[in-house]
């Protein structure tokens, strides 16, 4: 595999006609045969979603195990009264964004859970941009707010990107479980000693990749909450007063 670049602001090209015309030749031909363009559509379409599923069978078949342990940890974690910060640039801030609010709105009978994505608070993000630098902007975060009972999710199309190297350095010091996903070979995240369970899509193309991170941590919230869900009906008075709740944390420290 090619070595990628640290993740950007965008995870695309910035010429976009270029790289429309790269993604989709046929649409950019001198042809007006429009049976023979949609043709070559649909056969482009099919080839990407089998390039996903391809991609997600290999994920699953070699981390399903681990991905697993990883949500029960996490559960555990949650039923301590952890936190979860999650935390990317560019399209992985976005998809950290969901994560976050996964757990916010977990549905199942689960409570809200205490989620943070770390670039959403556009105040303190330039704040530390602007008078540190970027390299901080998620380590100093984890620094402020972190405990070592949380949990830290950080996300990565490259897995090279200098501000989640950082940031996952300054949770695993705090004790926090450390989570990453990467793409291509893991990137420099694959080096880290830092990072207690590391989900690499092994892919060259960024489309692929962040759609297979969208299903590991799809997965990894739903057996997440299953096992939240688990521990509190074993737990539960088996003729509970109308009052009563479950005992899954709705607090935050």
């Amino acid at each position: 595999m090619g070595a990628p670049p640290a993740d950007g602001p965008t995870d695309g090209p910035t010429n976009g006609d270029a790289a429309m015309e790269a993604l989709y030749p046929f649409l950019y031909a001198d042809s007006s045969d429009l049976s023979a363009v949609l043709e070559q559509v649909r056969a482009s379409t099919v080839a990407k979603a089998e390039e996903i599923l391809q991609l997600r069978r290999v994920i699953c078949e070699r981390d399903g195990a681990r991905l697993a342990e990883c949500a029960q940890r996490a559960a555990g974690r949650f039923l301590a009264g952890a936190r979860l910060f999650a935390f990317g640039n560019g399209g992985s801030a976005t998809d950290a964004q969901q994560l976050a609010t996964l757990f916010m709105d977990p549905g199942s009978g689960v409570p809200a859970l205490p989620a943070f994505g770390l670039a959403n608070d556009t105040a303190v993000v330039t704040a530390l941009c602007n008078d540190i630098g970027v390299d901080v902007v998620f380590s100093r975060q984890l620094a402020a707010f972190g405990g070592r009972d949380d949990i830290a999710v950080g996300l990565s199309t490259s897995g090279n990107s200098p501000n989640l190297l950082r940031a996952f350095d300054e949770a695993s010091r705090r004790g926090m479980l450390t989570i990453g996903l990467a793409g291509y070979d893991g990137g420099k995240m694959a080096e880290l000693d830092s990072i207690d369970y590391l989900f690499v899509a092994p892919s060259t193309s960024i489309h692929r990749i962040q759609e297979a991170q969208t299903t590991i941590y799809q997965v990894f919230w739903e057996l997440t909450i299953a096992a939240l869900v688990s521990d509190a009906g074993a737990d539960a008075d088996p003729d509970p007063e109308p009052e009563e709740v479950s005992h899954v944390p709705r607090h935050t420290r």
